[in-house]
C-alpha cells in the first residue's frame, strides 16, 4: 500500500474512533482533524502518532491519547472569544488543538527542553495565538489572569488554589486529580457567583504535576 494511502487511512481510522467513543463536538474534531498529530511527537513514534494511546516525549513527559486530548477539549465547551490557560505545554499538542477553538491560549511549561521544542511545532502549524511561558505551572499565570477556561495536562494531588482565583466567573478547569502513584480521575471545576461546582469525570492516567520550574532540561 502506498505510504500515502496508508496514512490517510490511519487518519481516517484516527477519526472514526473519537467518534465511537463518543466525541461528538464537530469543532473539537474538526480541530483535531486539523492538527497534524504527527509533527508533535517524536521521530521514532511517527508511525503510532495516531494511535490512541499516549507516547513518551523528552525530559520523561509524555503526550496524551488523543481520545483524552479530544475529551478534555469537547468538556472545555470553548468558543472563539475565550482566554485559555494551559498547565503543561509538553509537546504543545493539546495546545495546537486549543489554538483553533479560542482566541488567546497561555500554556506554561516547567522544562525549558520542551518549551522551546513546543514555540517551534506551534509556529510550525501557524498557531499564532498560544504563547509558552517558562515557569511554574502551580502558579499559573497571575499577570495575564483572568481565564475563561483552564486545563491541567499533569495529575494534581491536591486543586491548586492559584489556578481556581485565576479562573473568570462562569469559567470551567478540567485537572486530573488523584495521587501520583494511584487512581486519578479527570475533575471538571466550575466558578460561578454562588460558589465553585466540582464535578468527578472519567479516570486517566497522567503524569505527575510538580511544583517549581525545572533546573535542568
Amino acid at each position: 500500500m502506498p505510504a500515502r494511502t496508508e496514512s490517510a487511512n490511519r487518519h481516517m481510522e484516527f477519526l472514526l474512533t473519537l467518534r465511537r467513543r463518543g466525541i461528538g463536538d464537530q469543532a473539537v474534531l474538526r480541530a483535531m482533524d486539523e492538527v497534524p498529530r504527527e509533527r508533535f511527537v517524536e521521530l521514532e513514534f511517527t508511525d503510532s502518532a495516531y494511535a490512541d494511546q499516549a507516547l513518551p516525549i523528552a525530559c520523561g513527559q509524555t503526550i496524551s491519547q488523543p481520545y483524552v486530548v479530544a475529551y478534555m477539549t469537547e468538556q472545555l465547551r470553548l468558543r472563539p472569544h475565550h482566554r485559555v490557560l494551559e498547565v503543561g505545554t509538553g509537546s504543545g499538542y493539546q495546545a495546537a488543538v486549543l489554538s483553533r477553538l479560542a482566541r488567546e491560549v497561555v500554556s506554561i511549561e516547567r522544562y525549558r527542553t520542551l518549551a522551546e521544542h513546543a514555540r517551534e511545532r506551534l509556529r510550525g502549524v501557524g498557531a499564532s495565538n498560544v504563547e509558552v511561558v517558562l515557569g511554574d505551572g502551580m502558579d499559573g499565570a497571575p499577570d495575564k489572569a483572568p481565564f475563561d477556561r483552564i486545563v491541567v495536562t499533569a495529575a494534581a494531588e491536591t486543586v491548586p488554589q492559584a489556578l481556581v482565583d485565576q479562573l473568570a466567573d462562569d469559567g470551567i478547569m478540567l485537572l486530573p486529580l488523584g495521587p501520583h502513584d494511584g487512581p486519578q480521575q479527570i475533575v471538571k471545576i466550575v466558578k460561578s457567583a454562588a460558589g465553585v461546582a466540582r464535578e468527578n469525570l472519567i479516570a486517566v492516567r497522567f503524569v505527575p504535576l510538580l511544583a517549581g520550574q525545572a533546573q535542568e532540561l
